[in-house]
């Protein structure tokens, strides 16, 4: 058999869900939780990775928006939400029990988004769940928001001492939205987010950014008459970016 054979074995899906690295427990706090994406994308993605044993037990989420919601009537839309994205995705009824358990990890605390006394309880609410959970400060801020309310954000979570790292944890703050519409704008963007942040702090996600390196592939694939053939579900488990 010759040496390099193993650099031949293609990965089950389980495979590889049980060779992902498993981060530790953290808070999450989404701004915009009310928001479509947040319900569409981000909470279906937290509970995948919740389902596949990636995202540890004690992590927990609090989630920021205008509209006044309790936390249960939150976990109503979340659980709406996760139903919805089982469904349209094939998978088995079996993840009602667990889309139940994801949703008591989520909390949710309503107000306007430059009102200082918000981030005034959001502090609260992390120094609790983190005492009650027996975790360090690690937090991570995600602002699923229109870019020009980025800079109220960071800012009042700069004035609220929540934007540098804990001495026992660390603080992230990530950016998904279309940044900025030209160079002008994003640098406008990075030295809103460098107020409160440093660098290596902050992770920035565009939707578009790689939107036009798809539609080559597409193009690519469907141009070559060598490749169209066996570029399907029938000789490709599964693609990873």
């Amino acid at each position: 058999m010759p040496a390099n054979t193993h650099l031949s074995k293609v990965f089950t899906r389980e495979e590889l869900c049980l060779m992902e690295q498993v981060p530790e427990p953290c808070g999450i706090v989404i701004f915009g939780a009310s928001g479509d994406l947040a319900h569409r994308k981000l909470l279906p993605s937290l509970f995948t990775l919740a389902l596949e044993k990636v995202l540890p037990p004690t992590c927990y989420v609090i989630g920021i928006g205008r509209k006044k919601m309790s936390d249960e009537q939150f976990r109503e839309t979340v659980r709406t939400s996760l139903q919805a994205s089982v469904g349209s995705s094939g998978k088995a009824a079996g993840s009602l029990p667990a889309i139940r358990d994801f949703s008591e990890r989520c909390f949710y605390m309503s107000g306007e988004y430059d009102d200082p006394a918000l981030y005034g309880l959001l502090k609260q609410q992390l120094e609790a769940h983190e005492k009650s959970r027996g975790i360090p400060a690690r937090r991570i801020f995600y602002l699923s928001i229109p870019p020009s309310i980025y800079k109220s954000v960071v800012t009042r979570l700069w004035e609220a001492s929540m934007s540098k790292h804990a001495s026992s944890g660390w603080t992230r703050v990530v950016v998904e939205k279309p940044y900025g519409h030209d160079l002008d704008s994003a640098i406008h963007l990075t030295r809103a987010l460098h107020q409160g942040f440093n660098e290596d702090q902050i992770y920035r996600i565009d939707h578009y950014l790689g939107k036009e390196s798809v539609q080559n592939m597409l193009m690519f694939r469907f141009a070559n008459a060598i490749y169209e053939p066996v570029w399907n579900q029938k000789y490709i488990d599964h693609i990873q970016i």
